[in-house]
């Protein structure tokens, strides 16, 4: 395995933990990084040309960081890393370049840069489109999208036409104002809605040929700086609102440390406001006149996000895990990685269908998201690996409700919970027996079938690795107390199709007599139920585990 690298210390990588770098032969490497830079820019070409966002942004970031990562490990590999804007410059020039942020990794990042800079404030980092609009004797004569910082699209003909964007200023001046076209959101909470496409959403109308009325009154306007206003910000604010653009004053605080900047960023984050954000920013009062000014982050700004709602994982393995009743369900074990301060290592597909459908394997990246406060679920496949490894799935005609009654090789999983769903809550309450009790009489082959540990002796339990005298007298009184339990925990223990409770009030030869008809006579049992309780009590394994508990003198067999 080639040497860990930490992830997370790349200005992208906020929802990624240290990772490892693949274990790949130098031509797989070559492939891999290829394809994923292909994926990116194919996104970035997307996005800048035609207004299409084909992924989340926070995805978009993370899928940057990760490539950067393989860069890292591969260096002979990794050729010439493209630049994320090289599809979208226009043929405006800028007449003031836009800069961009960094995004500061974490808090101890935050905290750094906030510790060697004075004279802080805060804005949110509004989701939605840059632009640059320039008026001349108060006029607005031009609007220019931010493209690759230097030159972007003509804009003006839509800007003309949103009712956000002031065409006549109050003032007859000069100037030039850089800001983000939004789309108007009613009360927003950005840590209960998310982005909502809100930015593509702008994107892609700006894109068009033509808005409507409506389409244009739903765009928002955020000055966020004027290059060549006064130096001093809170004086910059105050102009900026008394020429019309009230939000940057509103959304702007002045701050005196981390605690208040910690402060700011958490009330922004849960509050309603008119548009999406994706985090904040943290601003210099003083910065450099614009004239230089360049498409790079600056020394006097910075963004620090919200914590990501979606994480971009990369699958290491597929298990498929087969249940007491034959379900398999596929288990995605995922280099790990955080999502709201869990660590998550693993997610469950819910179904081999689904599993088949999405041919998910080793190396290909996902989105995950939480599915209320715990839960992690999957999104959907970002991006397949192009080696392919091949997996042994297990066959799912050979898995159902009355199969593996025996600890076989094939049958290891499926035995395995049986004897767990027996042992446990659901059926004979056994205290102190679990998983690992099971498995550790398995392992030292003490019984083979789903009834043999009925048969060990105290003695027996003592021979088995791992357990001491007096272990092995406590699991034997607690496995005794399996011989006092009624039939209906027995039958419950043993697989039996759920039904009411008061139908088990029988003994087993009752019970074994019912035909289908009978069954579908008891409340809450429809065909397809009587069916199975008829399979269950016919089975060939069932029949010998009814023999079983009959010479143990169970009661009700």
């Amino acid at each position: 395995m080639k040497p860990w690298i930490a992830l997370c210390l790349l200005p992208l990588a906020a929802a990624c933990l240290a990772a490892p770098c693949p274990d790949w032969p130098v031509p797989r490497a070559n492939t891999e990084i290829a394809a994923l830079g292909a994926q990116i820019a194919h996104w970035d070409d997307a996005y800048h040309r035609q207004g299409l966002s084909l992924v989340a942004d926070e995805l978009y970031d993370q899928a940057r960081a990760r490539l950067a990562h393989w860069r890292q490990c591969f260096p002979a590999s990794a050729g010439a890393a493209a630049a994320p804007l090289a599809s979208s410059a226009g043929q405006q020039a800028h007449p003031i370049a836009h800069t961009g942020l960094e995004k500061l990794a974490d808090d101890a990042a935050v905290q750094g840069w906030i510790a060697s800079r004075d004279r802080l404030w805060i804005q949110p980092k509004v989701d939605g489109v840059a632009v640059t609009l320039v008026y001349r004797d108060g006029r607005l004569v031009q609007a220019i999208s931010r493209g690759d910082g230097r030159r972007g699209q003509d804009w003006t003909g839509a800007a003309l036409r949103l009712p956000a964007v002031p065409q006549q200023l109050p003032d007859s001046l000069a100037l030039i104002l850089q800001g983000e076209l939004y789309w108007r959101l009613d009360a927003h909470v950005q840590a209960e809605a998310g982005a909502l496409g809100a930015r593509a959403k702008v994107a892609g109308l700006l894109a068009r040929k033509t808005l409507s009325e409506q389409q244009a009154a739903g765009i928002g306007l955020f000055v966020w700086d004027w290059p060549d206003g006064p130096r001093d910000m809170r004086e910059r604010l105050e102009r900026l609102a008394g020429l019309g653009f009230a939000d940057s004053q509103r959304f702007s605080q002045r701050i005196d440390g981390y605690l208040a900047a910690r402060h700011w960023r958490e009330h922004w984050y849960r509050s309603a406001l008119p548009f999406a954000s994706d985090g904040v920013v943290l601003r210099q009062d003083r910065r450099p006149p614009g004239r230089r000014w360049r498409a790079e982050p600056p020394a006097w700004a910075a963004a620090w996000k919200y914590p990501p709602r979606q994480a971009l994982a990369e699958v290491r393995a597929v298990d498929f895990r087969i249940g007491r009743r034959g379900r398999i369900t596929p288990v995605l074990r995922l280099l790990p990685v955080r999502l709201d301060d869990r660590r998550i290592e693993s997610i469950s597909l819910g179904s081999l269908q689904r599993w088949q459908a999405l041919d998910l394997r080793p190396g290909d990246q996902v989105s995950i998201r939480l599915a209320g406060a715990t839960v992690a679920q999957l999104d959907e496949v970002i991006w397949r690996t192009r080696e392919r490894t091949e997996l042994a799935v297990p066959d799912a005609d050979a898995y159902h409700a009355l199969s593996c009654w025996r600890d076989t090789p094939a049958c290891a999983e499926q035995f395995r919970a049986r004897l767990s769903w027996l042992g446990g809550k659901q059926g004979l309450a056994l205290p102190g027996v679990g998983p690992g009790t099971w498995e550790k009489l398995l392992r030292a082959r003490s019984f083979d079938g789903l009834l043999g540990w009925l048969e060990l002796s105290e003695e027996q339990l003592a021979q088995v690795p791992g357990l001491s005298q007096a272990a092995a007298a406590q699991l034997a009184a607690s496995l005794a107390q399996a011989r006092q339990r009624p039939s209906s925990d027995w039958l419950r223990g043993l697989g039996l199709p759920a039904i009411a409770p008061g139908a088990l009030d029988a003994d087993w030869d009752a019970l074994a007599a019912r035909d289908a008809a009978r069954w579908q006579a008891e409340p809450g049992i429809g065909p397809i139920r009587a069916a199975q309780l008829q399979a269950f009590f016919h089975h060939p394994e069932v029949l010998a585990l009814h023999a079983q508990l009959q010479a143990q003198g169970i009661a009700g067999f």
